[in-house]
């Protein structure tokens, strides 16, 4: 894609209240610590500016990601073409009505659940180490533990690719596992309400001091991740195939995986997305010859990563 840099920098920033900033390195926007500039990072500051930049990158033909907080993404090397848009401070808030919580799609989903927990509102207490934000993790269902986010989710409010408002109650969404038909809405999730049980705050705090204690031992949160890298294929867990095929410590480059989770492959330092493409590859190859079953990447490989690009146009990541 040719254009004018100084130009279209010069456009969006007449649309946006925060600096537009151009080769924006992704690797500082990523949970995995990878990834290379994008040309254009933006932070819409409310829906109508949201909406704003939608309909001037669809006027101008400039393709474009949304993202929260950067997990379960890996950006190629040569980075993004187009613009990136940030749901960030501003899309960060949440407003509490009782056992009802309408929270903006940049808010943390972990932080969401530790003010849930404070106020006796129980659910989402397995969310607390999910490190996504609100409208990726219901955008994907993210769930641990045994509970779902889409659970708990009575509407979402969304900007359409359009630059149309637009709301959509939980009759009108479909969740499953690691999936909902958000996937298939374009639009971009602004806000989410959902509407919580009654509880204790003592145990709901209880609940997630054991779930971060369970986290810690058996996870590397001590390393840059993006979570977990492969979906769990249907009555099976990919950690364990990958476990048993014995993968664990395999590493190409700085990426390696996980002695602690099979699931999850850390950058040990100086990691490249050509680099941890690698390793995917090779563990799929490894797990489909021991068991017979290609496990399906839960993260999101997007932009160029010299030789091969993956489209990231019209995206939504969140």
């Amino acid at each position: 894609m040719v254009m004018n840099k100084q130009a279209v920098a010069a456009e969006l920033q007449t649309l946006l209240r925060e600096p537009v900033k151009t080769d924006a390195p992704m690797s500082r926007l990523t949970t995995w610590n990878i990834g290379g500039p994008a040309d254009f990072l933006v932070y819409p500051s409310s829906e109508d500016e949201l909406a704003a930049v939608l309909v001037y990158l669809a006027a101008q033909h400039i393709p474009w990601l949304v993202i929260g907080n950067g997990s379960n993404l890996l950006v190629g090397d040569l980075g993004l073409r187009g613009v990136v848009i940030k749901m960030g401070e501003p899309f960060a808030g949440a407003q509490w009505r009782g056992l009802t919580v309408e929270a903006s799609a940049g808010l943390l989903v972990g932080a969401l659940a530790l003010e849930a927990a404070e106020r006796g509102a129980a659910g989402l207490e397995f969310a607390r180490g999910i490190p996504g934000s609100v409208g990726g993790a219901v955008r994907m269902n993210a769930g641990a533990y045994g509970g779902f986010i889409g659970q708990f989710v009575t509407a979402i409010h969304a900007v359409d690719y359009e630059g149309q408002k637009l709301m959509l109650t939980r009759e009108q969404i479909e969740f499953g596992y690691r999936d909902s038909s958000l996937f298939r809405l374009p639009a971009i999730i602004s806000r989410v309400i959902l509407a919580l049980d009654p509880g204790d705050r003592e145990q709901s705090l209880a609940k997630i001091k054991e779930y971060q204690q369970k986290r810690s031992l058996s996870q590397p949160l001590e390393f840059p991740s993006c979570g977990s890298v492969f979906r769990n294929p249907a009555n099976d867990y990919a950690g364990r195939l990958i476990q048993l095929a014995g993968l664990q410590g395999l590493q190409i480059g700085g990426v390696a995986v996980s002695q602690k989770h099979g699931n999850f492959f850390i950058n040990m330092g100086g990691a490249t997305a050509a680099d941890a493409r690698e390793l995917i590859a090779e563990v799929q190859r490894q797990v489909y010859e021991y068991s017979g079953i290609h496990l399906e990447p839960e993260v999101k490989m997007v932009g160029e990563f010299g030789g091969a690009a993956d489209e990231s146009e019209n995206s939504a990541g969140q």
